[in-house]
C-alpha cells in the first residue's frame, strides 16, 4: 500500500503560519511514502514568497519525507509583465525545482507531474502536445499491476466550484488531453487550484474519459477561501489500481483532522464509492462526505 499525502495551493504571502506549521507537523507524525504538492507554492511569485516555500520544502526533506511539485499559476509573476512572458518560472526553478515534468516510480505507483501554468493566462491551464505524448511514454513501460497517477494544478475537466454548482473551465485542450489520459492508462488524477475537495469518477463527469478517478484538493494553507471551505489536504492509502481510500484532513481552527473517509473500488462499472464509518477519536471532527456529484 502506497500512503500519499496530497497538498495543493500553498499561497506563501497570502497563507497562515500557524497553519502552515500544522500541516507539517502532520507529515512529519505520520510520514507519508511521498508527499504530493499540486501548485501555487507562492501567491505573487516574488522572491520572499519563493524563499518561504523553499523553506518550507527543506523543513519536509529534512524530515525524511519524498515530495513531487509542480507548478501553479500563481507561480508566474502576474504584474512583472517582463519577466511572465519572458521567464515565467525562473523563480520557480531556482527555488522550488528545477523539473517541470516530476516523474516517481516504487514497487506499488508511478506518479507523473506536468506543468499546466502558462504565461499567455491568467489563471486557466493548458497541456501542449509534447506534454501528452510524455504521458503517453511515460506510462508505457510501467508494469500494469501499478497505480498510475496524474499530477496537475489544474483539473482537466470542468467541476461544481460554486454553492450553485457553477462549473470550472476544463484545462485547455481539454479533448485532447483526456484522450492522451485515457490511452495512458491513468488511474487517478489529482490536481488543484479551485481550493475546494472534489471526487468523481472521471466517466460520471465527461464522456469517453476512460477509467481514471478525479480528486481534487482544497487549499492546504491559504487564507484565500472559496464559500467557506476551510483549509484541506487529501491523505490517500493506495491499495491497488482499483482500490483506494481517501481521507480529507480539514483545519478546524486548532489542528488537522479527518473530515471524511471514502473508499473507492474499480470494477466492469467503474469507481464506486462507500463512506468508511470510524468511531471518532478523541478531539476529532465529525466526519462529513467529499464534494461529490
Amino acid at each position: 500500500m502506497a500512503r500519499i499525502a496530497h497538498l495543493s495551493d500553498i499561497h506563501f504571502g497570502a497563507n497562515d503560519p500557524k497553519i502552515v506549521d500544522a500541516a507539517t507537523a502532520w507529515l512529519e507524525e505520520r510520514q507519508p511514502d511521498l508527499v504530493v504538492i499540486s501548485g501555487d507554492f507562492t501567491q505573487r511569485a516574488r522572491v520572499d514568497q519563493f524563499r518561504q516555500a523553499a523553506a518550507w520544502l527543506g523543513r519536509l526533506h529534512a524530515a525524511g519525507l519524498k515530495t513531487l511539485v509542480v507548478p501553479g499559476n500563481h507561480d508566474v509573476p502576474l504584474y512583472d509583465v517582463v519577466r511572465r512572458f519572458m521567464a515565467p518560472l525562473r523563480r520557480y526553478r531556482r527555488y522550488i525545482s528545477h523539473d517541470l515534468c516530476p516523474f516517481y516510480e516504487d514497487a506499488e505507483v508511478a506518479i507523473l507531474g506536468i506543468n499546466t501554468a502558462r504565461s499567455l493566462t491568467i489563471k486557466d491551464g493548458r497541456i501542449n502536445h509534447d506534454q501528452m505524448d510524455m504521458l503517453r511514454d511515460r506510462f508505457a513501460s510501467v508494469s500494469p499491476d501499478k497505480t498510475r497517477i496524474l499530477v496537475t494544478h489544474h483539473p482537466l475537466f470542468a467541476m461544481p466550484i460554486g454553492k450553485g454548482g457553477e462549473l470550472s473551465e476544463a484545462v485547455g485542450r481539454h479533448e485532447d488531453a483526456v484522450r492522451a489520459v485515457c490511452q495512458a492508462g491513468v488511474h487517478v488524477a489529482l490536481a488543484g487550484h479551485f481550493h475546494r475537495t472534489y471526487a468523481e469518477a472521471a466517466q460520471k463527469m465527461v464522456a469517453h474519459s476512460g477509467g481514471a478517478l478525479v480528486i481534487q484538493a482544497g487549499t492546504a494553507t491559504s487564507t484565500r477561501l472559496r464559500n467557506a471551505e476551510p483549509q484541506s489536504f487529501n491523505w490517500l492509502h493506495v491499495r491497488r489500481n482499483n482500490a483506494m481510500e481517501l481521507q480529507v484532513i480539514v483545519w478546524d481552527g486548532a489542528g488537522f483532522r479527518r473530515a471524511s473517509h471514502v473508499e473507492y473500488v474499480h470494477d466492469s462499472q467503474g469507481w464506486t464509492s462507500r463512506d468508511v464509518v470510524e468511531p471518532p477519536r478523541v478531539g476529532e471532527i465529525p466526519p462529513r462526505q467529499v464534494l461529490r456529484r
